[in-house]
């Protein structure tokens, strides 16, 4: 064997192992993406990673066990640090808005495919009751709850409009937020990624700052 084959093998048994697993969910997640779960085979993946499909079943007992692999590092990658880079944010229930939206947004730049992931899985698998449902929207959860803690404090001081229903109100940043980012996928080579953060976030506290108007009534 050539000797930079060799130098590109892992050197121990474990991170032969880590590299096998990395390739199998790296290679799942691109397919998943592109084609959608239901229509991505095993042989699929395996072909893709370029191991055997016994493989595949070696690291994962099933399809459906490496979607749940990939889904628990989108939540680290989605939500981790979400608190605290919310808290850093201040006081100001808008500037913690937009730190969460500004937080979201990097991730166009550092982990586009696991966000994607998480919002094509989230239509793929809606009203189908089953385990993948429930954890897909465990993690949404997560952010509509962020979310709305965000806006009733926002209302509570008085920074956001009383008016509101805190929840739809959320669902609506959520809505801007899953649709600016597949939008910034689909035509990223159109637009400005900052621009388009900043149209997004004028959007967003639109909605939510008072306005003479608003206060009138």
């Amino acid at each position: 064997m050539p000797q930079a084959a060799l130098a590109l093998r892992p050197a121990t048994k474990k991170a032969q192992r880590e590299a096998s697993v990395e390739g199998l969910l790296m290679a799942a997640r691109a397919l998943f993406v592109s084609q959608g779960y239901r229509h991505t085979t095993v042989d699929e993946i395996a072909e893709a990673a370029r191991l055997t499909k016994g493989a595949v079943y070696f690291y994962f007992r099933n399809k459906e066990a490496l979607l749940a692999a990939l889904l628990d590092r989108v939540e680290t990658v989605v939500v981790g640090g979400m608190t605290d880079r919310v808290a850093a944010a201040g006081a100001g229930a808008a500037d913690r808005l937009v730190a969460f939206m500004h937080g979201q947004a990097q991730l166009g730049v550092s982990s586009p495919e696991d966000v994607l992931l998480l919002i094509l899985m989230s239509l793929e698998f809606a009203g189908t009751g089953g385990p993948t449902e429930a954890r897909i929207r465990s993690i949404y959860d997560r952010l509509y709850k962020a979310i709305e803690g965000i806006i009733a404090l926002g209302k509570r001081r008085g920074e956001f409009r009383a008016d509101i229903r805190t929840r739809e109100q959320a669902a609506i940043v959520m809505a801007l937020h899953d649709g600016t980012f597949l939008e910034w996928y689909r035509r990223r080579e159109a637009l400005a990624g900052p621009e388009l953060v900043r149209a997004l976030r004028t959007s967003m506290l639109a909605g939510l700052l008072p306005t003479p108007r608003a206060e009138a009534h």
